[in-house]
């Protein structure tokens, strides 16, 4: 599979900290690859630089062929590449379909003049959202719950109300940050099935920062890890899960071997 997303020694500092060191990976079109490494390791600052929202000190960004590094959020995210937060941002007075309402693209409704001239044309893409609304909450299992205000949501609910969101631009890519932090086991599973499904049925690229490693088998194809600002391994997951440069950096500098208990003597 060729690469969808091409990241070539970013780096990133806060004052006279480094949060990233010439940083380097590849996410390939249609995978679903796991970015993961201890808290601090840069990760965040990955998905900051990726989605606009921050500017590489270097480095180069590619999205599709593309260089993105200098361009904002919003114009990656009509680009196709779209982030879901591991805090969800959902609009809590809205109802939950309005908050997938919003996220739609081309809306001729939002202009005016074309509400005036072509009133019909309007009429018609409004449906059509709105069909394909409650699509996606169908998909994310709150077809049920889509008048009701987000507020009401439980943390688990808005994260996918928050996946919701992302799918109603349509996106290529999708980078989730910890999408099972803090969610019951139950919504977990589902949200696990929704990251397969989007592969599955449109073929969606997902870059998935995730601390369970039992998460991360069972769902990526490819894992790349982080640490101290660097990229220090990339491989598949079972490569990884055995590789030393990973467990030290997970569980700290590997315990030397204890020695051998002195044989004891006899009775005292």
């Amino acid at each position: 599979m060729s690469p969808l997303l091409e990241v070539q020694g970013l780096s990133k500092h806060f004052g006279g900290v480094a949060a990233l060191t010439d940083a380097s990976f590849a996410v390939a079109e249609g995978a679903i690859t796991a970015l993961i490494g201890p808290n601090g390791a840069g990760k965040t600052t990955v998905f900051n630089l990726v989605s606009g929202f921050l500017r590489p000190d270097r480095g180069v960004v590619r999205f599709a062929g593309q260089r993105i590094d200098s361009w904002r959020g919003d114009v990656i995210a009509r680009a196709g590449l779209v982030r879901a937060f591991q805090a969800p941002r959902v609009l809590t007075r809205m109802s939950v379909i309005d908050n997938l309402l919003l996220a739609a693209r081309h809306q001729p409704g939002e202009r005016l003049g074309m509400s005036w001239l072509a009133p019909r044309r309007v009429a018609r893409r409004e449906r059509e959202i709105r069909e394909r609304a409650l699509e996606v909450l169908e998909l994310v299992r709150l077809r049920p719950l889509a008048e009701d205000y987000a507020g009401t949501l439980s943390g688990g609910q808005r994260k996918l109300l928050e996946l919701g969101r992302a799918l109603m631009v349509e996106p290529r890519m999708i980078l989730l940050d910890e999408p099972m932090a803090g969610v019951a086991p139950v919504l977990a599973l589902q949200l696990l099935d929704h990251i397969q499904t989007l592969r599955a049925r449109a073929g969606v690229t997902v870059l998935v920062i995730e601390h369970d490693m039992e998460v991360v088998m069972a769902v990526s194809e490819r894992v790349i890890v982080m640490d101290e600002g660097r990229v220090i391994a990339e491989g598949p997951p079972e490569a990884i899960q055995a590789d030393e440069r990973v467990i030290e950096a997970y569980l700290g500098r590997l315990a030397p071997s204890l020695p051998p208990e002195p044989e004891r003597g006899g009775e005292p």
